[in-house]
Parts: C-alpha cells; sequence; structure tokens
C-alpha cells in the first residue's frame, strides 16, 4: 500500500489557485532557496503519514466548497513531486470524486511527469531565477530538473499560473522583469502571472531550527512596488 508523508493541510486556502482550496502540503524538497519560508519541510522522512484513501477522505469532506467556489485541492509543500507515486494514486481519486487538482510546484522532483500532469488541471510554477547562475545561487541546485519539468507541461498541455518570489538585489530589477516576460512569452496556457513580494514571516523558523538565513539584513519587499511591476509587464494577466 503508497503512503506519503503529508507536513500539514489547510482547509481554507484563497490564495492557492482558484476558488476555496484544500491546500495539503507534502514533506519533502530537494531545492535550498533563500527566501524558503517552510525550511521544515524539507526532510522526507517526517511528518504525518497517510494511505492514498485516508487522504483523498479528508479532501472529499470539502466538496460542497469546491462546487460552489469553483476551488478544489492544491498540493503544495516542500514539493509534492519528491512523492511521485503517492501523488499520482492521489490525483487519481481526486479526478474520479470530480475535484479540480493543482500542483504548486518547483518543478524538482523525480517521476514521470507526463503521467502526473494528465490528472492535474493547473500548475503554480514557481520560477526561482531563469539564469542558471542565478538559479544556483538562489537554490543550491542546478537548473536542469525544473527545465525537465516545463517540457513535460508543453507536452501535456496542462494550464499554467506563473509565481516569481520578487527579492530585493535578485529578482526587482526592471531587466529582470523584461527577462521574466520573455520567458512567460515563451509558454502556452499561462493564465495568471504572480509576482509575490519577499516577506520575513519565515525567518523565526530558522532561529527555532537552529538554522542560518541566508538572506539576514534583506528587507521586505515593497507590495507597491510588485503591484507596480506587475500592471507594467504583466497586465495581461
Amino acid at each position: 500500500m503508497i503512503k506519503g508523508r503529508i507536513h500539514s493541510i489547510e482547509t481554507m486556502g484563497l490564495v492557492d489557485g482558484p476558488g476555496i482550496r484544500v491546500v495539503v502540503f507534502f514533506q519533502g524538497c530537494k531545492l535550498r532557496c533563500a527566501y524558503c519560508h517552510n525550511p521544515d519541510t524539507w526532510n522526507e522522512s517526517t511528518g504525518i503519514e497517510y494511505t492514498v484513501d485516508e487522504l483523498v477522505n479528508k479532501i472529499k469532506r470539502f466538496k460542497s466548497y469546491f462546487s460552489t467556489s469553483g476551488g478544489g485541492v492544491t498540493f503544495s509543500g516542500g514539493d509534492p513531486l519528491r512523492q511521485p507515486e503517492f501523488l499520482l494514486e492521489v490525483l487519481k481519486a481526486c479526478k474520479k470524486e470530480g475535484i479540480h487538482t493543482c500542483l504548486d510546484t518547483s518543478g524538482v522532483g523525480f517521476g514521470d511527469y507526463d503521467e502526473i500532469l494528465k490528472y492535474t488541471d493547473l500548475v503554480l510554477y514557481d520560477v526561482k531565477h531563469l539564469t542558471e547562475k542565478g538559479y544556483l545561487d538562489m537554490t543550491g541546485f542546478k537548473i536542469d530538473e525544473t527545465n525537465k519539468f516545463l517540457e513535460a507541461v508543453k507536452r501535456v498541455g496542462t494550464k499554467l499560473w506563473i509565481r516569481q518570489v520578487v527579492l530585493p538585489g535578485k529578482t526587482d530589477s526592471e531587466d529582470y522583469m523584461e527577462d521574466l516576460k520573455e520567458f512567460v512569452d515563451t509558454l502556452e496556457n499561462v493564465e495568471k502571472v504572480e509576482l509575490l513580494p519577499y516577506h520575513l514571516l519565515g525567518v523565526s523558523k530558522y532561529e527555532n531550527m537552529n538554522l542560518k538565513y541566508r538572506l539576514d539584513g534583506v528587507p521586505a519587499m515593497d507590495k507597491e512596488v510588485c503591484k507596480e511591476l506587475k500592471d507594467k509587464y504583466f497586465s495581461k494577466y
């Protein structure tokens, strides 16, 4: 019996896809993003263990909210692609129940991405950085795997929401936004682009876990500047 490890479940998510959503945070992430606010999801061996039926039955309890709001379930993390076999079976079960499925992912996992995407209605794709050097600096990992996932998204034709954390001094320049716009224009099925202002809400977790926070001293991103960049470069989204 396939089992998965889940960090937590949010039952009334309003910012992780359309409508009211159940958000399931998977344990495990390969990346070590400089601005990660969920370092407690990195370890793949912790969390609460669920069978497919146990998790899907928990999600099904909220179907009444899905039907009235156009919502569904979003699998986040960590990164759900780090538990591909469990994720695939949960996705299949959700589709049998008529539940809208969404993946919030950096695209760095393993398994058959094409098969997983067949049961995925929407991908919230987290752009870390556009260049190989910038991506490695931001995440500690090479860009190759996330590019492999994007190619699978293109093949399957899954709908996309693009998400970019706007980090002062790294991804907040006009030049970077121009490059991001060019990148988005190469993708089909993009329904939305979200520029997410860097915040400091996760810093206390690093202190509690005795981890060094790589962006110590970097201020939170100005939300109004983010809005201006969105209006200038991605107004059609």
